[in-house]
């Protein structure tokens, strides 16, 4: 039995709390805290950037917010992100409007050059969300290979790369990115990736691979991606895992199955995915690698040889065929800068548009067209429902937009960019019940801050910095679509980073308290 002593003293530390001033007190809340634990009501208070209490609260503070029947949940962390130009749109909004705080940049093996330069200018311009970012293999190669890309890096220019991606590990980058269908990745050796990963294990960083293939080859590369991570010793992460192509369609459990033996034989490997059934990459993929091998003007030479365009044309028909497709209306062009008329468009419909034939031949000359002229972004739909949840479900899959930063009203980008965890929350948790609604938080919040190595952030406990995302459970959804994208997330009347609000009834206020998550070294 406790002393009156006792008593009394825990009665004064109770209304010390209750009396304290906050800077932020969020009232009334369902509190999902990132664990995956149930959901429970209570005050949250902020004060000095951090979360300061967690209860009933009756103490004062400078910000309230009624939070009744809304759900407050830490900030969403989006491991896998193209924001790589954050500093030239430091507010990002179509992230912060869908409740995402953190962003890993340098994903699928390009980044900066230069990663203590890039968290400097980050904090010299100052920007809304935080940012973290891997080293991409793909920028330290063509640094150390110039213009000459298949062919193994001879001793000097492996000591090179080694030396760069040390280098950006000192400078706090979480680990190394492939992005292997790349240039110049796609022509890079298992043995040259993995001793780029050594590099990288000194500091505990991850690999994270956007693999050699997502289709009928998976297992081929997820074995690259596991010998990688046994002989460097680190941590791996599958990049937008998926199953593109009908022909690979319906292996989800096989692919999990394939992951959860690898994790009981001794790797630590988790994967992302975005929660859409179509892809998005440059119209280049479509394209055999070898076209590239040189660069631009060896392309440009290819294409005007007309017995080597021929052998290139025959390849690009094979491809097709062998991925089960009898033509590219699966293939959307996004954006292309040399004609935005075909924004929008399919290859087929572009085709016929520009030549006046949808042939396989025509089609096949407008995708050649658009690389001599720049190339574009496509959205390329080949994924299953079914597959896309099962790997959904799977309890080390974290939610992850594969997005880079939205301009509003330009050009016709894949919807993931503004939708993809309102519709993680609104389709998979409300409307079809994929998920309970404390599993889809924690793998938007815990589950990638323990993988990246995020410390006091992916859960709402007392000392963790302030990130929180306020949503309505039963409003928030995602009205971007492919046909019409710019559309911001909806039912996400409030977002706070660092405790400071960047969302205030459903708009950005120009808050820029994001900060730069360097790696510790040590």
């Amino acid at each position: 039995m406790k002393s009156s002593a006792a008593i009394l003293a825990a009665l004064f530390l109770a209304n010390q709390l209750s009396a304290e001033t906050f800077d932020v007190i969020i009232r009334h809340g369902r509190i999902v805290d990132g664990s995956g634990n149930p959901t429970y009501f209570a005050d949250v208070g902020i004060k000095h950037g951090r979360i300061a209490a967690i209860g009933k609260l009756t103490g004062k503070a400078k910000t309230e917010i009624d939070a009744t029947t809304l759900i407050v949940a830490p900030g969403f962390i989006d491991v896998h992100t193209h924001a790589d130009e954050i500093a030239q749109h430091p507010l990002a909004e179509n992230f912060l409007r869908m409740g995402v705080t953190t962003l890993v940049v340098g994903n699928c093996g390009g980044s900066t050059t230069n990663v203590g330069k890039f968290f400097r200018e980050i904090e010299r311009r100052k920007v809304s969300p935080n940012i973290a970012t891997l080293i991409g293999h793909n920028t330290v190669r063509e640094r150390a290979t110039g213009g000459s890309f298949d062919r193994p890096p001879p001793s000097e220019e492996m000591v090179t790369m080694k030396a760069h991606v040390d280098q950006a590990m000192r400078d706090g980058a979480v680990g190394l990115s492939t992005g292997l269908i790349y240039l110049p990745g796609v022509f890079s050796q298992t043995d040259e990736i993995a001793e780029l990963a050594k590099a990288v294990a000194p500091y505990d960083g991850i690999y994270a691979s956007h693999m050699r293939h997502e289709d009928s080859q998976i297992f081929e590369a997820l074995d690259e991606v596991c010998r990688i991570a046994r002989t460097a010793g680190v941590r791996a992460e599958v990049s937008h895992i998926k199953l593109s192509g009908e022909k690979s369609w319906g292996q989800a459990d096989k692919v999990l199955a394939y992951l959860e033996k690898a994790r009981t034989e001794g790797l630590d490997v988790t994967q992302d995915q975005y929660a859409y059934t179509a892809s998005s990459t440059t119209m280049r993929q479509l394209i055999p690698d070898e076209a590239f091998d040189g660069g631009k003007a060896k392309f440009r030479a290819l294409i005007a040889d007309p017995a080597e365009k021929a052998k290139l044309v025959a390849k690009m028909k094979e491809k097709l065929h062998a991925r089960g497709r009898e033509d590219y209306a699966y293939a959307v062009i996004a954006s292309y800068k040399h004609d935005k008329s075909l924004n929008g468009l399919n290859i087929v419909e572009a085709a016929k548009r520009l030549r006046s034939s949808d042939s396989l031949d025509d089609q096949i000359e407008m995708v050649l067209e658009i690389e001599k002229n720049g190339s574009a972004s496509g959205v390329f739909h080949g994924m299953n429902e079914t597959d896309l949840q099962k790997f959904m479900s799977h309890p080390n899959t974290m939610i992850a937009s594969d997005s880079g930063i939205r301009e509003f009203g330009k050009d016709v980008p894949h919807p993931r960019g503004y939708g993809n965890n309102a519709r993680v929350l609104g389709r998979y948790v409300r409307e079809l019940k994929t998920l309970r609604l404390e599993d889809a938080i924690r793998k938007m919040t815990s589950l990638p801050a323990n993988t990246f190595r995020f410390t006091n952030r992916g859960l709402l406990q007392e000392g963790n910095w302030a990130d929180v995302v306020i949503f309505d459970p039963e409003k928030i959804t995602d009205p971007s679509t492919y046909a019409d994208p710019h559309h911001y997330a909806t039912g996400v009347p409030y977002v706070l980073v660092n405790g400071r609000l960047v969302i205030k009834d459903g708009d950005h206020t120009g808050s820029k308290p994001g900060m730069a998550l360097r790696h510790k070294t040590s």
